[in-house]
């Protein structure tokens, strides 16, 4: 995957609603998003990933998240 195409993408739901990309991938893109490593400095509660066009909140990757884990139904 090209950092072109999450360029794409605004919000961290547009991720997981994305048909072409595997779960596992999605979960590890947004955990990526949700680490310190792209803290917003002296606004600790955004990120800005890289890859897209403007900060996002924490809670709205770790929604995102959790709204991947439920569709994927109960761990086994």
């Amino acid at each position: 995957m090209s950092v072109h195409f999450l360029g794409a993408l605004s919000d961290p739901r547009e991720l997981v609603e994305h048909p072409q990309l595997e779960p596992e991938v999605k979960r590890a893109i947004l955990a990526s998003w949700a680490s310190d490593a792209c803290a917003v400095q002296s606004q600790p509660r955004l990120r800005k990933p890289p890859e897209l066009r403007r900060p996002v909140a924490v809670q709205d990757v770790l929604a995102a998240l959790n709204d991947l884990d439920t569709a994927a139904g109960p761990a086994v």
